[in-house]
């Protein structure tokens, strides 16, 4: 297994390389959470996540003729991007594949630092299955993204990180996928203080890591299906397995909604953009599934940044329809001159923000000569939704 000298070893093989991102105290959150929370921000990594790490690790442990004939690594995309620099740094070939869902700021983020990109597969388990024959096929070494001991003590450096600048933590909060990042951070940092709280969080959708670990013994899933791609792993490696019963406290769930709204908060608090798979260590702390580290000091991994614009916008949206800040209405009108006027007033005069109005006199549903008009309005929390529908009530727009 990987050991602490390994990855102060790889520390120093990535200096230069691998940015030493900021460990920076998180005030809204900690009064949220009421921790004391400071954020590992591996979102502003030089690849947009904390893959460059064990991916120039391992390539720079390569022999010169394993360099020449070039390397061959499936990944949802932060990995891929990590192998793909890592290539380019070595001036040697890099053949990615990945799964055919994967976001297209993922896939131009690796064609960006001149790898070849397959996409095959409906998940990182498919392009792995591809990968792992495309690379004896065409001699190929294969730079597997947590199945390896120069990749898990290459992410280990992030523990390292962290307690170079904060000593006196009481827990350390890492995402789980294929368990390569906590792996390596855990075994750092039980060799440095045994009496930190190694906490591990998982997407509800990609399951079998969490369950392999509360059942000692790996299994695998069925299917996949989360927000958060970065961790969205189908079955479970029995080496990083073996990492986490030995050095990991506990390991807990997050759902796609919690990530949803740990994603908007950090983008709107923080001023940060971290994609899914970073933000559940923060979803778990926003929705209390960590109450024993109240007034504790925490440690957050932000594993990653690189999300999908489009998610981003329906996150963007959806969480200002839950919080207030949006609204749609369907009201039933006569069709006449007028109507729509006196409507648009009513809601000019209560100070809503009409964005987008939509007119339809021919659904089935109508009687003749009434028209349904719907409106998406800028509001100001709930309290003003309930003013506006009051109103309209009173006007005879809304029924009872």
């Amino acid at each position: 297994m990987v050991t602490l000298e390994n990855i102060y070893k790889a520390k120093e093989q990535i200096e230069g390389v691998v940015v030493n991102t900021p460990l920076a105290y998180a005030p809204y959150l900690s009064e949220v959470a009421g921790s004391e929370v400071y954020l590992k921000k591996e979102n502003l990594q030089i690849t947009g996540a904390f893959k460059i790490r064990g991916a120039y690790n391992k390539i720079a442990s390569l022999s010169q003729e394993q360099k020449e004939g070039g390397v061959v690594a499936a990944s949802a995309g932060n990995h891929a991007q990590g192998v793909a620099l890592s290539a380019q740094k070595f001036g040697i070939k890099a053949v990615i594949v990945m799964p055919e869902s994967t976001p297209l700021t993922k896939v131009n983020g690796v064609k960006h630092f001149g790898a070849e990109v397959i996409l095959a597969g409906s998940n990182y388990d498919e392009a792995y299955a591809y990968a792992k024959e495309y690379a004896q096929k065409h001699s190929l070494t294969f730079v597997h993204p947590f199945e390896d001991s120069e990749v898990i003590a290459g992410q280990g450096t992030v523990a390292l990180e962290i307690l170079e600048k904060c000593t006196e933590l009481d827990a350390v909060i890492i995402p789980i996928g294929g368990g390569g990042l906590i792996a390596g951070m855990a075994t750092a940092i039980k060799s440095l203080n045994p009496n930190i709280e190694v906490i591990g969080v998982s997407a509800h959708g990609a399951p079998a890591f969490k369950n392999s670990y509360e059942l000692q013994r790996a299994i695998d899933s069925t299917a996949v299906r989360t927000i958060a791609d970065g961790i969205a792993v189908r079955d479970t490696s029995k080496i990083t397995l073996k990492y986490a019963l030995k050095y990991v406290d506990t390991i807990i769930g997050v759902d796609d909604e919690e990530i949803a709204s740990a994603i908007l908060f950090l983008l709107e608090k923080q001023k940060l953009v971290v994609e899914g798979a970073g933000s559940v260590g923060v979803a778990a702390l926003l929705h209390n599934k960590l109450l024993h580290l109240k007034d504790k000091k925490v440690a957050v991994v932000l594993s990653g940044g690189n999300v999908d614009v489009t998610l981003l916008s329906v996150i963007i949206e959806k969480g200002l329809l839950k919080s207030g800040r949006k609204m749609k209405l369907t009201v039933t009108l006569v069709d006449k001159p007028g109507s729509l006027m006196r409507f648009t007033e009513i809601l000019k005069e209560l100070n809503a923000n009409i964005v987008h109005i939509a007119y339809d006199r021919t659904s089935i549903s109508l009687d003749y000569g009434d028209a349904n008009v719907t409106v998406h309005m800028e509001t100001k929390g709930e309290e003003h939704q309930q003013q506006i529908k009051e109103v309209l009530k009173a006007e005879g727009y809304l029924k009872e």
